[in-house]
């Protein structure tokens, strides 16, 4: 199953989204996981529909996620076209869609 996520250029599957997950979850703080853990926690059956401020603060944490010294580097590329995605629609005033 693939899921679009408006803004990056090609679907990704929902494992790769969970597998990013994995990787967030072991860099970010328990409450900074908790405020995006919907999107990557492996239940996609919805489309999400994020408004612009929530999308800033979620491209902020997976640009934060992707400096962290243990992320990986392909992980860290990920959550960086993601997080640029998600910066783009908050700062546009625009909702940031996944389905």
């Amino acid at each position: 199953m693939g899921i679009s996520i408006s803004g990056v250029s090609r679907t990704r599957s929902a494992l790769t989204l969970s597998n990013l997950g994995n990787q967030l979850a072991h860099v970010l703080t328990a409450s900074e996981w908790r405020e995006i853990s919907y999107l990557f926690g492996g239940r996609f059956a919805d489309i999400a529909s994020i408004p612009p401020r929530e999308a800033s603060r979620i491209g902020d944490l997976l640009h934060q996620a992707a400096a962290h010294r243990l992320m990986g580097a392909e992980w860290g590329t990920l959550a960086r076209e993601i997080g640029d995605a998600a910066r783009r629609a908050g700062h546009g005033g625009q909702q940031w869609t996944w389905s």
